[in-house]
């Protein structure tokens, strides 16, 4: 029987060790745990008091993936919170900027556009209204 090389059986023995971590890598970039059931709202939804939402800033509506800004004139604006990139709920607003905590894209609350990459969509402009003192948003708001 010929003898086989311990440096051949190595390389194989590494570059077998590699595939898992390689596919490991992928399945990082895609919805994980945290994205699962991540969804804007398919329906009006009742977010809350007007009041709760100052001109110039926003509010993060975590339990519905929704976040809502009023401009200075007092236009009321809402996003879907569920980041274009893996869809991940974002969970934090740091003044007027989302922060997605799966990956580290930012968003502008305030416009919906990508402040910092790996998103490059901006998120889903969604319905809003002020009705009876209260913010309305989601589709037929």
């Amino acid at each position: 029987m010929p003898a086989r090389s311990s440096a051949s059986r190595r390389t194989v023995l590494r570059g077998a060790a590699a595939v898992p971590v390689a596919g490991l890598a992928l399945a990082a970039c895609g919805p994980g745990d945290d994205a699962q059931g991540a969804a804007a709202p398919t329906a009006p939804v009742d977010l809350g008091a007007g009041s709760e939402v100052a001109r110039g800033g926003a509010k993060l509506y975590r339990d519905h993936n929704v976040v809502v800004s009023r401009d200075a004139s007092g236009a009321l604006k809402a996003y879907s919170t569920v980041c274009t990139h893996a869809g991940c709920p974002i969970n934090e607003l740091r003044g007027t900027t989302l922060v997605c905590p799966c990956h580290g894209s930012e968003f502008d609350a305030v416009t919906g556009k990508v402040v910092r990459a790996p998103a490059t969509e901006p998120l889903t402009e969604l319905p809003v209204k002020a009705a009876g003192g209260r913010i309305i948003a989601g589709p037929g708001a």
